[in-house]
C-alpha cells in the first residue's frame, strides 16, 4: 500500500469515527430531552417549551429543536398547540412492551382490589440504581389521594417501594450504593445518611414489610413490600400511600393486606414460598 492509499484509508476511518460519535452524540442528546418531558416539572405542567428544556439541560435551542423534530417524527414526543412538548403516546405503547411483561399482566387485579378495599391509591415499583421507579399504578378514583403516576421515579432511600426493594441488601452494599446520594430532606423525618437509611432497611427486614412515616413528603405516609420472583429474589415492590390524617389508624390492616397480594403475585409467578428468603 502506498503512503496516498494510507493516507486516503486513515482519512477515511477518521471520518468514520467521526460519523460515528456525532449519531452517538445525537442519541445521547435525544434521550436527555426525553428523559426531562418525563421529570416532576414537565409533568405538572403538561409539557415543557424548547427553551426550558434547553436550560435544563444546559444546551442550544437549536440542538433541542433538532431532537424535538426527530422525535417527533417517530411519535415518540409530540408538540400541542401552545407549542409545549410532552411525551407522545409510541412511548407509553413501547413502554408496555418493556420489562417483566407477566408480572404487569399478573399485578393488575390484586393491586385494584388493594385499592379499592384500602380506597387508596396503589403502586408497583421497580428499582433503577438508587431510585424507584413505578411501573403501574391503580386509583381509586378519591378527589384527595396521594400522587402517583406510573413512569415517574423517587428516591428509593425515602419512599416505602424503595426500602422494600432494598430489604435483601446488606448493609455494606447499601453503604457504598448510596455514599454519593445526597439525601435531600423531603420530608420531617427523612433519613440524612446511608448509614441511618442501612439502620432503616435492617429493622424492616424482619417482618417483611416498610413503614415510611412522613419521610418522602409531610403529612403523608406510604407502606411497602417486596415481590419476589421464582428464585426468590427481589424483583419488584407494592406499596400505598395516603394523607397520614387517615391513614395512620389503618398501617396494621394496609400490611396485611399487601402482604396477602405480594404473597399471591409471589406464587403466581413461580410458586415459591414467599416465607423462604431469597435464594431459597
Amino acid at each position: 500500500m502506498t503512503t496516498r492509499d494510507q493516507d486516503d484509508a486513515g482519512a477515511a476511518n477518521g471520518a468514520r469515527n467521526q460519523a460515528g460519535h456525532e449519531r452517538e452524540t445525537s442519541i445521547r442528546r435525544g434521550i436527555e430531552v426525553l428523559l426531562s418531558l418525563g421529570s416532576d416539572e414537565a409533568l405538572t405542567a403538561s409539557g415543557l417549551g424548547v427553551t426550558r428544556i434547553s436550560e435544563l439541560l444546559g444546551r442550544e435551542k437549536s440542538q433541542v429543536s433538532r431532537a424535538l423534530k426527530a422525535l417527533a417524527e417517530y411519535g415518540l414526543v409530540q408538540r400541542d398547540h401552545d407549542g409545549a412538548y410532552r411525551l407522545g403516546w409510541r412511548l407509553f405503547a413501547l413502554a408496555q412492551l418493556a420489562g417483566e411483561q407477566r408480572l404487569l399482566t399478573l399485578a393488575g387485579p390484586p393491586m385494584r382490589r388493594l385499592a379499592s378495599r384500602l380506597g387508596e391509591r396503589t403502586h408497583l415499583s421497580v428499582l433503577q440504581g438508587v431510585e424507584t421507579l413505578t411501573v403501574l399504578s391503580e386509583s381509586t378514583g378519591r378527589t384527595v389521594e396521594a400522587n402517583g403516576w406510573a413512569g415517574r421515579s423517587t428516591p428509593a432511600y425515602c419512599t416505602s417501594a424503595g426500602r422494600a426493594l432494598l430489604l435483601d441488601w446488606t448493609r455494606e452494599d447499601i453503604l457504598t450504593a448510596f455514599a454519593s446520594v445526597t439525601f435531600t430532606a423531603l420530608g420531617p423525618r427523612t433519613v440524612a445518611s446511608p448509614s441511618a437509611l442501612a439502620d432503616a432497611v435492617a429493622e424492616a427486614r424482619e417482618p417483611g414489610y416498610v413503614v415510611v412515616d412522613e419521610e418522602f413528603e409531610p403529612d403523608l405516609i406510604g407502606i411497602g413490600v417486596p415481590i419476589r420472583d421464582g428464585s426468590g429474589a427481589i424483583i419488584a415492590a407494592l406499596n400505598v400511600s395516603a394523607p397520614r390524617y387517615r391513614f395512620l389508624e389503618r398501617v396494621p390492616e394496609a400490611v396485611a393486606e399487601l402482604q396477602s397480594a405480594a404473597a399471591e403475585l409471589t406464587l403466581e409467578l413461580g410458586d415459591h414460598d414467599p416465607a423462604l428468603p431469597a435464594g431459597a
